[in-house]
C-alpha cells in the first residue's frame, strides 16, 4: 500500500473521516431528522467538519497521546 514514511499522514487522515463521518451523521440526524434532504445536510456538514479535525489530529495527536499516558501512568 503506502511505504510507513507516509504513516504520520495516514493515521490522522483515517481517524478523521471514520470520526467526521459518524459524529456528523448522528449530529445532523438527531438535529434535523431524516429526510430527503439529510444526506444534503449531512454532506455540508462532512465538508466543514473534516478539514478542521484532521488539522486538529494532525498537528495535536501527538501531544495529546502524551497527556494520556502522563494521566494513565498514576
Amino acid at each position: 500500500m503506502f511505504p510507513k514514511r507516509f504513516l504520520p499522514i495516514v493515521a490522522p487522515l483515517l481517524m478523521s473521516i471514520f470520526m467526521v463521518t459518524l459524529m456528523t451523521a448522528v449530529i445532523t440526524l438527531a438535529n434535523t431528522g431524516f429526510d430527503e434532504g439529510y444526506f444534503m445536510r449531512w454532506g455540508k456538514a462532512f465538508t466543514i467538519a473534516w478539514p478542521i479535525a484532521f488539522s486538529f489530529i494532525f498537528l495535536f495527536s501527538k501531544r495529546i497521546a502524551a497527556l494520556a499516558q502522563r494521566l494513565c501512568s498514576l
